[in-house]
C-alpha cells in the first residue's frame, strides 16, 4: 500500500498529530516513514519561511563608521560656516546684511503704546453692542490708542461688515467670495453710536461687496443720510471701495450728503498689481476720484503707502496725477506688514523723507492739505481736525449748500 503524505509546515503552529514523531534531524523536503496505528505515512518536513527568518543570526551593525561619518558632516558644516563668516566680514556683504536686518526691524519713530484708557474701552464697548466693526481694529491701525483716547474720541467705523470679497496682499481684513449678506439695521446703528459719541467729524469706510448688485453703494448712502438726519452739523468722510468703476454708483455716493469723498490710491502704478488685487488698478482709481469731483464738487482725498519699493520720482508723479483728476487731500504713511503671510516691508522711510513729501505735495503741486509721516493713515485725526476747519471756514465764507465750484457755476450742493 502506498504510504499518504503528510506535510508538516514547521513555525505556523499546526495542530499536534497523534501521535505521529518528528524526525530528529532536520531535513526539509526529505521523506521520512513512520507510522501511526497501522497506517504507514510519509511525513515530509517543510520549512517555513517565517521560521527560517527567525532562525537568521544578525551581526550588530558597525556604529564606529556612522560615527566617522557624522564627524565629517559636522566638520563641513563647520567650514562652509567658517568660510561665509569671513566672506562677509572681508567684503561689502557684511554691510548688506546688516542693513537687512535693520529694514526688518521696526525703527525707534514707529513704537507706540498698546491701546488703553477710559475712552478707548467706552467705544470699544458701544461698537460692541450695536454690532459695528471699525477699520481701526480690522486692519490693525497703529493709532487706535491714540484716536480713541482723544478730546474727540475719532473712530473710523466699517460698515457692510468685517469680511472682503478682494484680496490685497497689504490687508489684514478677512476675505471671501461669498460674506455674510448686508445688515439692513446697520445705517440707524452706525447714527445712534455717533450720535451718542457727540463727535463733529466720522470717517465711514468699507470693505468690498463685488458680491452685492451696486457694490453696496446704496446702502454707504443710506447710511449718510441716516447719520445727517439725527445729526445734521456732523462731517461725514467716506472712504469708499472703487465700485468697479460703476459711474452710476460713485455719483450715488458722491451726492448723498458727504462732506469729503474719499478713495486710496494706495501705491505707484508701477506697484499695482502687486500690492492690490486684480479687479483693482491705477487707472480705475482715478477714475472714481474724478467722477466724484466733477459730478458732485465735493471735497475728494486719496492716500499712498511708503516702503513698498516705490522710488521718490514714482511717488511724486503719482501725486502730480491725483492732483490732475481734482484731488484736494493726500495723506502718506508708512506700510507696515501686518502678518508675516503679507507683503513685506521695503524700506523703513525715515521722518524727514515723510516731511519732504509733504513740502512738495503742498508747495509745488498745490494740494489743499498733506498729511505725511510713518504713522500717518487714510482718516488719521490730526487730517481730520484740519479738514473740518477748512471746511467749515469755506462753508461760512459761501454759504450753507454751495461750494467753491458753486460760486464759479459749477458743482452741486454737497
Amino acid at each position: 500500500m502506498a504510504c499518504p503524505s503528510v506535510a508538516i509546515v514547521v513555525g505556523h503552529g499546526w495542530t499536534k498529530t497523534d501521535p505521529p514523531t518528528r524526525p530528529t534531524s532536520f531535513q526539509p523536503n526529505v521523506p521520512s516513514i513512520t507510522s501511526v496505528g497501522d497506517v504507514a505515512m510519509d511525513v515530509r518536513v517543510v520549512a517555513s519561511p517565517r521560521a527560517a527568518w527567525g532562525r537568521a543570526t544578525w551581526t550588530r551593525p558597525d556604529r564606529t563608521k556612522r560615527r566617522r561619518r557624522a564627524g565629517a558632516a559636522r566638520a563641513t558644516s563647520e567650514e562652509a560656516r567658517a568660510k561665509e563668516l569671513a566672506r562677509l566680514e572681508s567684503t561689502d556683504a557684511f554691510a548688506e546684511l546688516v542693513d537687512l536686518s535693520r529694514r526688518n526691524r521696526k525703527p525707534s519713530w514707529l513704537r507706540q503704546r498698546a491701546p488703553q484708557g477710559e475712552r478707548y474701552e467706552y467705544l470699544k464697548d458701544s461698537l460692541r453692542q450695536l454690532h459695528l466693526h471699525t477699520v481701526c481694529e480690522e486692519a490693525q491701525c497703529p493709532n487706535v490708542g491714540e484716536c480713541w483716547n482723544g478730546t474727540h474720541g475719532t473712530a473710523t467705523i466699517m460698515i457692510m461688515g468685517g469680511t472682503c470679497t478682494r484680496g490685497c496682499r497689504f490687508c489684514a481684513v478677512d476675505t471671501s467670495h461669498a460674506p455674510p449678506p448686508l445688515d439692513v439695521e446697520e445705517p440707524k446703528h452706525v447714527a445712534e453710536a455717533v450720535a451718542a459719541w457727540g463727535i463733529s467729524y466720522v470717517v465711514l469706510t468699507s470693505v468690498d461687496r463685488d458680491d452685492v448688485v451696486d457694490g453696496g453703494a446704496s446702502h454707504f448712502a443710506e447710511t449718510v443720510r441716516e447719520l445727517k438726519s439725527k445729526k445734521k452739523d456732523v462731517l461725514v468722510e467716506c472712504l469708499t471701495p472703487d465700485f468697479r468703476g460703476d459711474v452710476d454708483c460713485i455719483e450715488l455716493l458722491a451726492g448723498s450728503g458727504l462732506d469729503v469723498f474719499a478713495h486710496n490710491i494706495e501705491t505707484v502704478e508701477r506697484l499695482q498689481g502687486r500690492v492690490r488685487d486684480a479687479r483693482a488698478n491705477y487707472k480705475q482709481s482715478m477714475h472714481v476720484l474724478r467722477t466724484a469731483k466733477q459730478s458732485h464738487g465735493v471735497y475728494t482725498k486719496s492716500s499712498i503707502m511708503i516702503g513698498l519699493g516705490e522710488t521718490e520720482q514714482e511717488v511724486k508723479q503719482t501725486m502730480r496725477d491725483l492732483k490732475d483728476v481734482g484731488v484736494d487731500i493726500l495723506t502718506l504713511g508708512q506700510y507696515l506688514q501686518p502678518t508675516p503671510k503679507h507683503l513685506p516691508v521695503h524700506e523703513f522711510v525715515t521722518p524727514e523723507m515723510f516731511e519732504e513729501y509733504r513740502k512738495y505735495g503742498e508747495e509745488v503741486v498745490g494740494f489743499k492739505y498733506v498729511a505725511s509721516g510713518p504713522l500717518v493713515r487714510s482718516s488719521y485725526r490730526a487730517g481730520e481736525f484740519f479738514v473740518e476747519a477748512m471746511i467749515k471756514g469755506e462753508k461760512a465764507k459761501t454759504g450753507p449748500g454751495e461750494t467753491n465750484e458753486d460760486q464759479n457755476g459749477g458743482g452741486r450742493p454737497l
